[in-house]
């Protein structure tokens, strides 16, 4: 609608960031049978490494949120 199709790859970047993880594991176990992460979803491989959930959800919100604010930063206002 905006024609600012990166714009939304950018404030959305969390959910792209969580998607290309589980793409990558994917590929990766089925070429080389190894994995990239403990496990994907890549919130998933931050528990198993011993995060607590609290502290994995609190760190995506300030990411997602700085990508929010970049990505609205690009807009040019008219």
């Amino acid at each position: 609608m905006t024609k600012h199709e990166l714009v939304l790859a950018i404030v959305g970047g969390l959910f792209v960031l969580e998607a290309v993880s589980v793409i990558v594991q994917v590929i990766s176990y089925k070429l080389t049978g190894r994995r990239v992460f403990r496990m994907a979803p890549l919130h998933h491989h931050f528990e198993q490494k011993g995060w607590s959930e609290p502290t994995i959800v609190i760190r995506f919100w300030i990411i997602a949120a700085i990508l929010a604010i970049a990505g609205l930063a690009t807009l040019k206002l008219r």
